[in-house]
Order: structure tokens, then sequence, then C-alpha cells
């Protein structure tokens, strides 16, 4: 799972591009209970906050963009990564800025067309709160190509990989950090695109006590179903939803894990 500590190569932030920033966060707060609270000065960019703590944020959308997440990655140079990046076939597309004493980020295209950012530290590491109800949980990477989308992450990051197949004949790869145990730092996975043509992109999922539940709450504030509440053995109860601007994102009530 995702922790607080925020080592090298985990997730560490989300943001969601939205053309009705006000609209937008309604939505989630129906959904998921979260506030907003606009940073002044910041284009109307500001914190999606849960009991107070920041559990993601949302910003406008660039021109010509989709309404989508956009997942973050912690590193220790985002300069070189950038670089990194671009030598093994990706594309940067907001170049390395620094974001006040907050920290430095860029944001980048996998060769795969699969956007993501990266983001080195400052005074702020990361979301306050992950892992819980209602918080990103799991980050996961659909592409048209596994193997070539692993080997460019792990050029990045070092992340290790492990082979799962949760259903016969699905090949799902599950992705930790570099360094500690593997099992613990497992942060998300790479499975194939869903439908042939489908663009490669990265999904966040939301822990959620109750995943029928809150697939109503967000039907019923304009949501739609990309994919029905389903149980998927040794995973848990998960679902695909897309709010009311076509952004995916997913919903996992895990099962109980042994000790």
């Amino acid at each position: 799972m995702i922790t607080t500590d925020f080592p090298l190569g985990s997730p560490c932030w989300i943001d969601l591009g939205s053309p009705d920033i006000p609209a937008t966060a309604a939505f989630y707060g129906k959904v998921f209970g979260w506030t907003f609270q606009e940073i002044p000065g910041a284009m109307g960019y500001g914190f999606l906050q849960l009991n107070g703590n920041t559990v993601g944020a949302v910003g406008p959308l660039n021109p010509g963009d989709r309404s989508s997440w956009t997942t973050y990655f912690r590193t220790a140079n985002v300069d070189a990564t950038a670089q990194a990046a671009e030598k093994a076939g990706g594309k940067v597309l907001v170049p390395p800025s620094d974001v006040m004493r907050e920290g430095r980020f860029a944001q980048v295209a996998d060769p795969q067309g699969a956007r993501f950012a990266i983001w080195q530290a400052g005074d702020t590491t990361g979301l306050d709160a992950v892992s819980e109800d209602n918080t990103l949980v799991w980050a996961e990477l659909h592409t048209s190509d596994q193997d070539g989308g692993f080997s460019f992450y792990h050029g990045l990051f070092g992340w290790r990989v492990e082979n799962f197949e949760p259903s016969p004949g699905m090949n799902y790869r599950v992705i930790s950090t570099a360094e500690g145990d593997q099992q613990q730092t497992a942060f998300g996975g790479i499975a194939p695109t869903m439908q042939e043509g489908q663009p490669s992109a990265w999904t966040p999922y939301f822990a959620a006590a109750d995943v029928d539940a809150l697939v109503t709450k967000a039907t019923a504030a304009g949501g739609t179903v990309l994919m029905p509440a389903a149980d998927v053995a040794n995973v848990g109860r998960i679902a695909w939803l897309a709010d009311p601007n076509r952004a995916p994102f997913a919903l996992i009530k895990g099962e109980p894990q042994e000790s």
C-alpha cells in the first residue's frame, strides 16, 4: 500500500485538471466527503481535503487536454529524472519548475503516451493521508506494452515487479519501490489496456468502506460507471467510474490480508 513515508519512486501526490473547478470539487465532495481549499494566487488550483488532511488537488485544465487525474512519483532529482525519461523514449510535457518552496516538479509522458508527473520534495513531501477510506490507496497503469512500460519506469525509479494472475489469462504486474520489503512497498500495478485502441493511462484507486454505496453516490452526482462493482478473487471489490468531466477513477475495498 501507499504510505505517507513516500519512499523514492512511490506515488506522493495526485491532482485533477478540470474545466469547472467548483463543480468538480462539489462532485467529489458528494462522493468522498472532500472539501476544497483554494490557494490564493494559484489561478484556481486548490487542495481537496478530508478531515483537514490534503488527499489530492484540483486545478484548471490546460488548453487541449482532457480532464484526468495525474499521479506524481517522488524522485530525488526532477531534472535528472526528466532527462532520463527523454533518453528512454518519453516526452517532457511540462519542464522542471519550482513550486515556491514546496518542491520541484515536471510532467512527463511515457513511450506509450501515459501521462504522469515527478516530484522533488521541498517543504511538501506528499499528501497528508493515504490508504484510508476515501483516499488514494493504489495507482494502476493500463498500457499497450507491459514489458516496455515496466522497463521505462524501472529505468527511472528502479521499481521491482511481481507477476500476479487475479483471473485465468490475465497478466497483471504488481510494482514496488526499489527499496524495502517488496510486498510491503507495493503501491500499484501494470495491466493491459482494457480495449483495443484505448490510450495508455495511469488511474488512481481510492479506498472504499463500501464500493457499491460510493458508486450510488457518484452516479447520483452525475458520474458514470465504466466498470460495475465486482468481486475479484484475491483482490477485493472494485469499480471503475468517471466524474462528470469523464475523468476516470477507481474504487477498491481490499480483501483482508493474512498477518
